[in-house]
């Protein structure tokens, strides 16, 4: 049996629309593992990352790690799932369970974590395998296209909003409103009804700032203005490292700035310790937990939250990217699959 399936094959520029559509046998699953038929895939901007070679994956690989599916085999030791269930797959495939950053709950941190779409084919494709421990059931409540982002999106941001430590009633500033972001926004809203969210896009009038006046931010600017305000908080989703210092500059004294980012294609400015004196700290965020794909799978429903998505077709995978990199997506973009 046979599927189509989107690969990676080299590392190149995304404009030269590098994704590969192939015929590939559909894989088998091992005794722990189920097999999927993906319905939807989110597309993430890791992926641009990857196929620009910033984040080097193994070659080939089928990107995508916002898979939403349904279980069509499963190997003889699976007893979680079942045949027919629906559910997701996210950026965390596998990590070892042993070692102590995954006994002390930061399996993120696991030096055998093996990345969805990166180190391990993922959803880009009909079908996909993935250990049944790193499979969540979906709440019946929520659909499956916009579901696709919470798994990655959704589930980094979460981390970001925990790691973030942001107390009711302070500002936080959201850098970039894309898909992370927008869903983080519902988070604050939500879980800190009293804070007051300012969004800084890269231009006044383009699609993130539409989004951010649709959903009624305190404020909106346009990043590297001068502004009169200060915030507590602040996650960053860009890709310019020159927001860090930019961040920075208006952080209230004991303030964090969390970077959801998985790499920045340009550099950290040198900047003043002025900046990060009076205990302001910039911390990272490294992948993510099966805690916090749960977690933000239950806001999604409880909330609820329904991200904005653009449906593409598998065979325009390269569009979708370019869209994204572009800057020409609100929200988050999916590709229908099955």
């Amino acid at each position: 049996m046979k599927m189509k399936a989107m690969f990676i094959e080299r590392i190149g520029k995304l404009e030269e629309n590098p994704l590969i559509l192939r015929e590939v046998d559909i894989p088998k699953p091992t005794e722990n593992e189920v097999l999927i038929k993906v319905s939807y895939c989110g597309v993430c901007h890791t992926e641009i990352d990857e196929i620009e070679g910033r984040r080097m994956p193994k070659i080939p690989v089928i990107p995508g790690h916002e898979v939403v599916g349904y279980v069509v085999e499963k190997g003889n030791k699976v007893k979680n799932l079942k045949i027919g269930d629906r559910v997701g797959v996210a950026w965390i495939k596998h990590a070892c369970g042993k070692c102590r950053y995954c006994k002390s709950g930061e399996e993120n941190l696991c030096n055998d974590f093996i990345a969805t779409g990166a180190d391990a084919d993922g959803g880009y494709a009909e079908y996909m395998v993935v250990e049944s421990e790193f499979a969540y059931k979906i709440p019946e409540n929520l659909k499956d296209e916009t579901t696709a982002p919470i798994l990655c999106a959704g589930a980094v941001g979460f981390r970001a909003y925990k790691l973030s430590e942001i107390k009711d009633g302070e500002t936080v500033a959201l850098f970039g409103f894309g898909a992370s972001n927008h869903i983080v926004y519902r988070y604050i809203r939500y879980l800190n009804p009293s804070s007051k969210i300012v969004v800084f896009v890269k231009k006044l009038g383009d699609n993130a700032t539409k989004l951010a006046e649709e959903l009624g931010a305190d404020y909106i600017f346009e990043t590297f203005s001068e502004i009169s305000i200060t915030y507590d908080k602040a996650i960053d989703t860009t890709p310019v490292g020159e927001v860090i210092p930019y961040a920075l500059k208006y952080l209230s004294k004991g303030g964090h700035i969390v970077v959801n980012a998985i790499r920045k294609e340009t550099p950290i400015n040198a900047f003043d310790y002025t900046l990060i004196w009076e205990e302001r700290s910039v911390k990272s965020v490294a992948n993510v937990t099966r805690d916090d794909v749960i977690n933000a799978l239950k806001l999604a429903s409880v909330i609820p939250i329904i991200p904005k998505v653009t449906i593409f077709p598998l065979e325009d995978a390269n569009k979708a990217l370019l869209s994204i990199k572009q800057g020409k997506i609100q929200g988050a973009a999916v590709l229908k699959i099955s």
